[in-house]
């Protein structure tokens, strides 16, 4: 109970909204006949944990954005990067069924004339050594970024524009063919996962429950933070970081914790949605892609926890409506979107319900002040 308190009912509001998503839709995708008005498709299965990927990855930039004050531009290289890594492990899975029937190399290494695995493949024909690349090489990447920008005191809109050009970099680097990652046609054609054929029902049904599991922890751990005393470290630095260091703390070490966390949020995100959408490729590292993220998390309010989730979801969702109707607009709509939610809801939309439920309660509790002060005064009595 006082845990649940902690947090808030907001929050587990979400989290049990998440677990009912992992139990119910897969249900009403499997077990109900297409004629049935609650059926879900099974092509709208991964549409939708496609989505719950991107509110996880949005949920991980506001943790660094929204607490910490950090815009960061790169966020997409750490959800690409856990991509590649659970990638190379369904490529692996693959075996002799490629279009080379090589049982070793993927056919994209055959096409290229690979004459035998690279040495960083290695391991990633098991899926729990897939599942802790999926963490270090994003944290790691983070860990490392993090120490020399922070250490060196890089801060604002300097920052924001090396994390960009980080993700650039790796752009740049993952479309060369002698990289070994499938040059710019990435990693596709997978087969299975755990053994099971990754186009089945059943196996589409039980990313996206894995997804909405993985999104709900990805709340609680974020909530924890955010509530603690380190919260309160990190919005300290935020609004106050010269008088943060002044008074013995070390901002560094506070930031550097929190994008770390974050990257491999972003990692185990970027994990997820390989699988259900069938490919990853270098241009998940686009910069575009890192700024869709604050888009995101600006339109749900960032520094609420629940803003990010909300905001993802509805653009993505809106994105996938619009690109149907007129693909070759979008990019202008997103910018625009973008701009009217900084000049007229710059708090996002809970941010600014939020703040107007907080001034309705605080003029209601004025009026009652008012109202109690006034019935307390003695009548005034008969004039002398």
């Amino acid at each position: 109970m006082i845990f649940a308190k902690y947090l808030g009912p907001r929050v587990w509001f979400l989290v049990l909204l998440l677990v009912a998503a992992a139990i119910l839709v897969p249900m009403a995708s499997l077990w109900l006949p297409r004629s049935h008005p609650l059926h879900v498709p099974s092509y709208a299965v991964p549409l939708i944990g496609k989505y719950i990927c991107y509110a996880l990855l949005a949920l991980s930039l506001d943790l660094v954005w929204g607490y910490l004050g950090i815009l960061s531009l790169g966020h997409g290289a750490f959800f690409a990067l856990g991509g590649y890594a659970m990638g190379m492990y369904l490529m692996r899975q693959i075996g002799s069924r490629g279009v080379y029937g090589d049982p070793v190399l993927p056919d994209f290494m055959v096409f290229l004339n690979w004459q035998e695995l690279p040495w960083y493949w290695s391991g990633f024909d098991q899926f729990w050594f897939a599942a802790l690349m999926v963490m270090v090489a994003p944290g790691l990447l983070a860990f490392v970024f993090g120490f020399f920008a922070f250490r060196s005191r890089v801060t604002g809109v300097y920052l924001s524009i090396i994390t960009q050009a980080m993700t650039y970099a790796l752009l740049l680097a993952f479309f060369r063919n002698d990289m070994g990652f499938g040059g710019n046609n990435g990693l596709t054609d997978f087969k299975d996962i755990l053994g099971f054929s990754i186009q089945a029902p059943e196996t589409r049904a039980s990313l996206f429950a894995a997804s909405c599991i993985a999104l709900a922890i990805g709340v609680l751990i974020v909530g924890a933070i955010t509530r603690s005393k380190l919260g309160n470290l990190m919005i300290a630095v935020r609004d106050a970081e010269s008088r943060t260091r002044f008074i013995g703390w070390r901002p560094e070490y506070v930031k550097l914790f929190a994008f770390t966390v974050s990257a491999v949020m972003a990692g185990i995100a970027g994990a997820l949605y390989v699988p259900q959408v069938g490919i990853i490729n270098p241009g998940e590292f686009d910069p575009v892609n890192s700024i869709e993220v604050v888009v995101w998390a600006a339109v749900g309010g960032r520094g609420t926890l629940i803003g990010p989730v909300l905001g993802a979801l509805l653009v993505n969702y809106g994105k996938t409506v619009f690109t149907s109707i007129a693909p070759q607009y979008w990019l202008f709509v997103l910018g625009g979107l973008f701009v009217f939610v900084t000049i007229f809801l710059p708090r996002g939309i809970v941010g600014t319900f939020d703040h107007g439920w907080d001034a309705w309660k605080a003029r209601r509790a004025s009026k009652e002040r008012e109202m109690g002060e006034g019935a307390a005064e003695p009548a005034p009595g008969p004039a002398e």
